[in-house]
């Protein structure tokens, strides 16, 4: 079995909320299930695979800047501020430490619900840490 993980966080890398698909559902997915999430915020650091016109649409909406670089497919490059994205690693240290949990790491949990929870209660963890 398969997962993505989609996650957001707050400036410092802690964990906020989650959304779990299955491995070859589009990001897009996550994307929608975690708009009404987000918090109040003035940038949204994302990788190529959150790349959508009515994605960026819908933060700007919310008062957000996208920061996300254009997929490569895009025939009108996107500008984005690049010094900005470079803090985008802060996403992926918070997934290493969610990784730092052997469960997390190295999936026993099968079912997904169970999974889930287990990086719920990891997540709860790294957030007051």
């Amino acid at each position: 079995m398969n997962t993505k993980l989609h996650a957001v966080t707050d400036a410092n890398g802690r964990p906020l909320s989650f959304f779990m698909t299955a491995g070859q559902i589009s990001d897009y997915t996550g994307a929608a299930a975690l708009l009404d999430d987000l918090p109040k915020a003035q940038w949204l650091l994302g990788d190529r695979g959150y790349d959508a016109d009515w994605f960026r649409d819908a933060l700007q909406q919310k008062g957000i800047k996208p920061c996300i670089p254009g997929r490569k497919s895009r025939l009108d490059p996107i500008k984005y501020d690049k010094r900005r994205y470079k803090r985008r690693n802060r996403i992926e240290i918070m997934f290493g430490r969610l990784k730092d949990w052997r469960r997390v790491a190295t999936r026993y949990d099968r079912c997904p619900t169970v999974f889930f929870s287990a990086i719920a209660l990891a997540a709860t963890v790294i957030f007051w840490l």
